[in-house]
């Protein structure tokens, strides 16, 4: 299981998030032990598919950041003298 790297502060307001969620949705009152059970699961099980999700997404960015940059120099191109 991978260690969380957030700041205790961070993840304390990720577990209150955690907490609320499941009081509201569910009516559900979960702990914080419970919680910290639950967001360290899906940080094992599916963070995976998020951080890849993540790194396609800026992936995409730089490619329509470098085609804009190859169209601005090939509008600087002259065309030779005869």
């Amino acid at each position: 299981m991978p260690k969380l790297d957030f700041s205790s502060e961070d993840q304390a307001a990720i577990v209150a998030r955690v907490r609320d969620y499941f009081l509201s949705e569910f009516e559900l009152d979960v702990g914080r032990f419970e919680a910290e059970g639950m967001l360290e699961f899906f940080a094992g099980e599916i963070s995976a598919h998020f951080y890849n999700r993540g790194l396609y997404d800026a992936q995409a960015v730089i490619t329509n950041q470098i085609e804009a940059i190859n169209d601005a120099i090939y509008q600087l191109e002259q065309s030779p003298s005869t």
